[in-house]
């Protein structure tokens, strides 16, 4: 693709006083370093919440629907309502997740009674089949 023979040449830069008729001006330079605060819009979060969770209370849609708010308000620019939307997502999204810990629990819970209330969860030795 390359010859073989590709050299490298110096090319001279233009002198300053390449163009006589223009006088010399002089650049001045200002560096701003803006620093950008991410903003987590938990997304992500607020879509398991709302599929895999149940939904209870339609608390997952709401979550979603305030991620999406803090999304939109931080590509306009607006980072305080993105993290005001952002903190609203997460917190239904953790009440979600609350909600739904606590009814897997109760169903467990609920199973185990069941079942230790059972006559065949008692193996003792009415219902030992090995001897």
């Amino acid at each position: 693709m390359y010859p073989a023979n590709n050299q490298s040449v110096a090319v001279p830069m233009l002198p300053a006083n390449y163009y006589p008729d223009q006088p010399a001006t002089v650049v001045q330079h200002t560096t701003v370093n803006v620093t950008r605060e991410r903003v987590r819009d938990h997304i992500i979060y607020s879509l398991c919440s709302f599929v895999h969770m149940g939904n209870p209370l339609c608390l997952g849609l709401l979550a979603v629907i305030y991620s999406i708010k803090a999304r939109d308000r931080k590509v306009m620019g607006d980072l305080e309502g993105a993290k005001k939307h952002a903190t609203i997502a997460l917190c239904l999204n953790i009440a979600v997740s609350v909600i739904f810990g606590l009814f897997v629990l109760s169903v467990i819970i609920a199973f185990s009674v069941i079942l230790s209330q059972s006559p065949y969860y008692d193996y003792g030795p009415r219902y030992n089949h090995w001897n």
